[in-house]
């Protein structure tokens, strides 16, 4: 979304650029630069420059430009096409937990992850993401914070997406660092109008459905969650935004967590990982993917979704929007 709206203004300003210095030859007025209209035409504007010589008759026997904006219309629309595809094609990574520690009840049981949204979009009222997630019929959806993003704020997005969502299944949200520093009466108001869709808030919250104990922790206590969430009974799952505190989600007797936060590190270079997380950490360690702390009963598998949208950064390289499904199996 980022990036279409600078190739948007680019564009718009390209094509300014060429309605100006054609008012300009009209009176022998001081022309603009070739340099400059051809820079901004390589800098994302190709599209509105196209456009200008086509309305405007502008440039149009200079063969500088008819050759070069041509080939940097079609580099723009192939790079523009990559770019969309490796931000909206949306995977689906699989796993399996299995153990004694699953009640039999639980046999089965598949809970879907949804992380780190930022407000992207997927088509009318999210319908491509709401689609794929229908498809996948899980019997919860856990939903791990960032859902809307502080720079490129879309309440409505947001709340399209939990309007899909809880037609398909039961969904229990925890809040991330975005809506931590989008407190205030919108975030509040938001948050209420998706418990009345049905979202089941978590934020320091516990609760048990079919034997299943749910915890959530709210992003501004996950260095120190509440003693109150702490179960020692019974499986427990754990609903946390950021990765790296998995240590107090283990000794609140978590059995099995799931963050996001990281991106999976933006861009993910093959034999190295995640590069970059939104902390600024180069190679990120926890960035996606399972992993399991400690031993027997104490153990915790965490599992750390690459997430679906972008904040700082608006592209992804090698690392598609994931959704993450967990099937439980008693052992």
């Amino acid at each position: 979304m980022l990036l279409l709206i600078y190739w948007f203004l680019m564009s718009v300003y390209a094509f300014v650029l060429f309605g100006i210095d054609k008012a300009r030859a009209k009176k022998n007025g001081r022309r603009l630069p070739e340099k400059k209209l051809l820079a901004v035409t390589a800098l994302g504007g190709a599209i509105g420059s196209g456009l200008g010589m086509l309305v405007f008759h502008h440039k149009t026997k200079k063969e500088r430009f008819t050759k070069k904006v041509p080939i940097f219309v079609i580099l723009t629309l192939l790079i523009a096409a990559g770019c969309f595809y490796l931000n909206l094609h949306i995977t689906v990574t699989e796993y399996e937990y299995a153990g004694t520690d699953v009640p039999a009840e639980l046999d089965g049981f598949k809970i879907v992850q949804v992380s780190d949204l930022h407000n992207q979009f997927f088509g009318f009222r999210e319908g491509a993401l709401i689609d794929r997630i229908a498809e996948l019929s899980p019997d919860i959806i856990v939903v791990t914070g960032d859902v809307v993003d502080k720079n490129f704020t879309n309440y409505k997005l947001a709340y399209r997406f939990f309007e899909g969502a809880v037609r398909i299944a039961p969904v229990y949200y925890v809040t991330g660092n975005h809506e931590m520093w989008l407190a205030g009466d919108r975030m509040t108001k938001f948050l209420a109008d998706i418990e009345e869709l049905g979202v089941i808030m978590m934020d320091n919250k516990k609760v048990s459905v079919n034997g299943l104990t749910i915890i959530g922790i709210a992003d501004e206590d996950l260095r120190r969650p509440p003693e109150t969430l702490k179960n020692e009974d019974g499986f427990t799952i754990c609903l946390a935004h950021e990765p790296m505190y998995h240590e107090r989600y283990r000794a609140l007797g978590a059995d099995v967590t799931f963050s996001g936060h990281v991106h999976g590190g933006q861009v993910i270079i093959p034999g190295k990982g995640g590069l970059i997380s939104p902390d600024m950490e180069f190679f990120p360690e926890l960035y996606a993917g399972a992993h399991v702390y400690g031993e027997g009963e104490d153990s915790m598998t965490m599992y750390i979704s690459r997430g679906l949208g972008n904040s700082v950064l608006p592209l992804r390289i090698n690392n598609f929007p994931e959704l993450v499904v967990v099937t439980l199996r008693h052992r």
